[in-house]
């Protein structure tokens, strides 16, 4: 699970764009929405779809489990961990 929360911040960076940001500046539980955690926006959160598609071939669903999914690192890697192969 560690390795996919790591690969999970990589892409993340990579896939938004956040230059000033490195993987260490990302806590596991950090609010990924809100002022006190990254601050994305609902843009990013079609972005994190897209690349959640993209690199694990899972899609975010727009339900109450895929609001959930994207609250912070650890809750995405739980969807991810729940949905691959599904």
């Amino acid at each position: 699970m560690k390795e996919l929360k790591q690969r999970l911040k990589q892409i993340l960076i990579q896939g938004l764009n956040l230059e000033e940001i490195s993987v260490d500046d990302i806590d596991d539980s950090m609010p990924l929405f809100s002022e006190d955690g990254l601050g994305l926006d609902s843009l990013d959160a079609v972005e994190i779809a897209i690349l959640l598609q993209k690199h694990f071939q899972i899609e975010l669903k727009e339900d109450e489990e895929g609001k959930q999914a994207l609250q912070s690192i650890n809750s995405l890697a739980e969807y991810i961990t729940k949905h691959k192969g599904q």
